[in-house]
């Protein structure tokens, strides 16, 4: 059996989330601890108790999510005698995830993931106005007609895809107008679905180009090691091991397309037959079994997860 090991991304948060985790392994509170010390914040609390409105900012959403992620690798590593240099092919993660990725196989410590997480998600924030940007999904439509419609919506401003999710999942990231000019061309063009998404920020698009030099400066500054298994990257699509380049695609990745469908694919194309989720939810478990239905996938984020994990 040839794992991989994947971390969700925004939009998988939920109250709660670790809690019980925490009060059954030390590792996972150990984690929490270092999150919140990293922070000089009691993040722990409001992931475990919120409210709901705290946890979803996008500063607390990221780092808490990297945070949920990475207790239950620890659980895993300790109560599973997981070594993820020895059972794992490759790391990825969806958007944020990719950095709790990294974090996993040893690139950048816990604290530094943690922090860096902080700066990413009030960058997103602070690099459009509210009201200015907005996000769609587009259900139905291939990777190809997405770009289309995009395309056609712009009109001079930004709109573009920011994640191919796969399995007829497609995101797309900009104006708000053009945004809305892509719903409205997509039901002309029979999508079958095509809905405004409630977020605080247009990610992934040429909208977050302050947030990437913001990135691009915060990583220059942190400590990077080559990871312990390649990192398949969001906006290559293809296995990274070598820090320089894996610095370069985080920056990039704040501005360009989460090229999942694409990850799940090449993975199993080379060989991955069982995903393994860590985290919150079961987000990314759902899409790699559309996207590459001969595989196996599946979460891990409680106690009983980690019990059942072989």
């Amino acid at each position: 059996m040839t794992r991989a090991f994947i971390f969700p991304g925004q939009g998988s948060q939920a109250v709660g989330m670790g809690k019980a985790l925490a009060e059954a392994s030390q590792a996972a509170r150990h984690v929490f601890s270092e999150v919140d010390d990293a922070l000089n914040q009691n993040l722990s609390r409001i992931m475990f108790e919120g409210p709901a409105e705290e946890l979803t900012l996008t500063a607390n959403a990221q780092p808490a999510l990297m945070a949920a992620s990475l207790a239950v690798l620890r659980t895993l590593e300790t109560e599973k005698g997981l070594d993820l240099a020895r059972d794992a092919a490759f790391v990825a993660g969806h958007s944020l995830g990719e950095y709790s990725a990294l974090a996993a196989a040893g690139t950048f410590s816990i604290a530094d993931t943690a922090r860096l997480l902080r700066i990413r998600g009030e960058a997103m924030q602070r690099a459009v106005s509210p009201g200015e940007g907005a996000m769609a999904a587009l259900i139905g439509p291939d990777l190809a007609t997405a770009h289309a419609i995009a395309e056609e919506a712009a009109e001079g401003q930004v709109c573009g895809v920011a994640n191919d999710n796969g399995a007829g999942q497609v995101v797309l990231s900009g104006h708000k107008a053009a945004v809305e000019r892509a719903i409205a061309i997509a039901q002309a063009r029979g999508v079958k679905r095509a809905i405004l998404l409630n977020v605080s920020a247009p990610f992934h698009c040429a909208l977050m180009g302050p947030a990437a030099e913001a990135m691009r400066e915060a990583l220059a500054g942190v400590s990077m090691h080559a990871p312990s298994v390649p990192v398949y990257a969001n906006i290559t699509a293809a296995p990274l091991s070598d820090p320089e380049a894996i610095r370069e695609a985080l920056v990039a990745q704040v501005t360009g397309t989460v090229r999942w469908a694409e990850s799940v694919a090449a993975m199993a194309e080379a060989g991955i037959d069982r995903f393994h989720e860590l985290g919150a939810g079961k987000v990314l478990t759902g899409l790699v079994k559309r996207i590459a239905p001969g595989v196996a996938a599946n979460a891990i984020g409680t106690a009983d997860d980690v019990a059942a994990y072989a």
